[in-house]
């Protein structure tokens, strides 16, 4: 069940991620980030500017809803809709309300080496007084969306590819 889960978790982060253009602007202090258990990071030869704009650009692409467009955090949101017996056995059911995948994105560097970070969480009962977040750990699949963005970015940036 719980493979099943990730699995439709890892392609909804995937098809936000995936994609796209973006513009150059100058950096303001760039903020130190932490990569929590369970949340997946990636180094992106782009400035932070190269990936909101590649996030965003995907997003609205695919129709994907953005909660939250700032210049170092992007958080999606993709309803889960229809019965998911393996995701209500996983985290109970959602019964007063809509179930989502939050995808938060935040990321920091500099013109040309950008690191992103990305967690994910399935929401029950979401903007309700029964709301719960329940954080999912990354695997495979949600790593792939991490390499899809930085694909996304550095297609549109003028910088080299940073080493391995």
């Amino acid at each position: 069940m719980r493979h099943i889960l990730m699995i439709s978790l890892c392609a909804l982060s995937l098809a936000a991620c995936q994609g796209g253009s973006g513009r150059r602007a100058s950096l303001p202090d760039q903020p130190r980030l932490d990569v929590p258990a369970g949340a997946q990071s990636i180094n992106i030869a782009a400035a932070p500017t190269d990936v909101r704009a590649a996030l965003v650009s995907s997003a609205q692409e695919r129709g994907t809803v953005v909660l939250q467009d700032q210049a170092n955090m992007v958080v999606l949101e993709r309803p889960m809709l229809g019965a998911n017996p393996a995701l209500d056995s996983e985290f109970g059911p959602s019964d007063n309300g809509q179930r989502v995948i939050r995808i938060r994105v935040r990321f920091t560097g500099s013109p040309c080496q950008t690191l992103a970070v990305q967690d994910l969480a399935v929401v029950n009962n979401v903007r309700t007084a029964l709301e719960q977040s329940f954080v999912l750990p990354g695997n495979q699949n949600t790593m792939q969306s991490l390499q899809g963005l930085k694909s996304r970015a550095e297609q549109s940036s003028s910088c080299p590819p940073l080493s391995s």
